[in-house]
């Protein structure tokens, strides 16, 4: 018997996400991608909001390592011998500049009897961070904040960074050359394009400085007349047949399609839903796309007869946020209450988004989860659903009314999970 208002609905909705974060945790997914370990010297690299959890996992099969990995503050892991050093992130900060400066001087003089073990997450675009010389650091934090703040999508935002970066675009792999190197590599953008994955340190690239200046232009992005005048030259960006990528070898060892098809196996097997995957590449506005799903969530529901199981719409990607507010929020809680308002108060249809590495945006934050009691809790607590979208200040919304996901460092990287359940009217 299904209910309309079932109560476990957000506790069902939780342990799906749980449960997808789990199916991308380094330590149950790395070690069928580990090769034996190299006789000779090993060095180990990486940068991520889930590399220090993979240097725990290799160091659990290779026993002690040398080498130094860079995640972000609060997710460091215990390891034996790599150094694991914490920096800012989404906009990079000083011990991510002095970190990849270790990095790279641990790399000079490698031969090609050495072997060189490079782990890449999603984060890596703004920890590891080295600026093109005539850049500094402060011009690559202001441009990072504006990217991120200007709608738009990954793969735009990482052509611009990788441009105005020493280490980035297959510049990383050139460093170590002519040293062999594997790098595992967990993804985090829509379509598992290794050229967007951290902004492609180990990945050889086709895009131009010309690119990066139109994305500027076209974003409205306010930068430098240095960054400029470096866009309007040639950057250290690799072409992927470069001579220095040949002794490198890419392997994407976890993804966000493997975290959805663990919920969908719970969802069927658990709780006997009806699931209808829509992918793990969906990219937009974060309103816009919940829009759209709470139209199809209602035409689902109006579909279905009594006696039908439940149906569970899921998807994955990274959606986006253009800030006209002065809120605080990200696209998964802004997604969230995007679709509350759409749905409004729709009987037997809760929602969940939530970032796998338990940071909506920029804060502590992995979503929120939506029900039909949401917009109700709204005014009893004298706070504006539409207002606060208008501001961009979806966190504040759930904060109030108390409908935040809140797991803590994950430790893992598979971008966005947003799961609607559907119960018959």
């Amino acid at each position: 018997m299904t209910l309309i208002q079932n109560p476990n609905a957000p506790l069902i909705l939780r342990n799906l996400f749980d449960r997808a974060v789990a199916a991308a945790d380094p330590m149950e997914t790395i070690f069928e991608h580990l090769p034996k370990k190299p006789s000779g010297r090993v060095v180990i690299i990486g940068a991520g909001k889930a590399s220090a959890r993979m240097a725990e996992a290799v160091e659990r099969i290779w026993g002690e390592c040398s080498g130094i990995v860079i995640t972000r503050y609060g997710y460091k892991r215990p390891c034996k011998g790599i150094e694991i050093v914490e920096a800012a992130h989404p906009v990079p900060d000083e011990a991510g500049v002095e970190a990849t400066k270790k990095m790279l001087e641990l790399m000079h003089g490698l031969s090609e009897d050495d072997f060189v073990l490079c782990l890449i997450s999603g984060g890596a675009s703004a920890l590891l961070c080295s600026p093109s010389s005539e850049i500094t650091l402060a011009e690559k934090q202001q441009i990072n904040h504006s990217l991120l703040e200007s709608g738009a999508p990954i793969d735009q935002i990482n052509i611009v960074r990788k441009h105005l970066s020493a280490v980035k675009g297959g510049q990383l792999a050139a460093a170590a050359y002519p040293a062999r190197m594997l790098s595992l590599i967990l993804s985090d953008v829509p379509g598992d394009d290794i050229q967007f994955i951290g902004s492609g340190p180990t990945v050889g690239d086709t895009s131009t400085c010309q690119q990066a200046l139109q994305i500027i232009y076209d974003y409205n992005i306010s930068v430098s007349s240095n960054l400029i005048k470096h866009l309007e030259t040639k950057s250290g960006v690799l072409v992927p047949q470069d001579i220095r990528l040949s002794k490198i070898q890419n392997v994407i060892f976890a993804a966000p399609s493997q975290s959805l098809q663990a919920a969908t196996k719970m969802a069927n097997n658990n709780y006997g839903f009806k699931v209808i995957n829509l992918g793990d590449a969906l990219q937009g506005e974060a309103r816009e796309v919940a829009r759209q799903q709470a139209e199809q969530a209602i035409q689902i529901q109006n579909q279905l007869s009594h006696t039908d199981n439940p149906v569970l719409l899921l998807s994955g990607g990274e959606l986006t946020v253009t800030k006209n507010g002065n809120g605080v929020g990200g696209p998964n809680a802004e997604f969230c209450l995007a679709l509350a308002i759409f749905l409004d108060q729709q009987a037997g249809i809760f929602g969940l988004a939530g970032d796998t590495d338990g940071v909506d945006g920029a804060d502590e934050i992995a979503g929120a989860y939506v029900t039909p009691d949401t917009l109700d809790h709204a005014i009893k607590a004298n706070i504006s659903p539409k207002e606060s979208l208008f501001q961009n200040d979806a966190h504040s919304f759930f904060g109030t009314i108390r409908n935040q996901i809140i797991t803590g460092p994950t430790f893992t990287n598979v971008n966005d999970f947003r799961a609607i359940l559907i119960y018959p009217s």
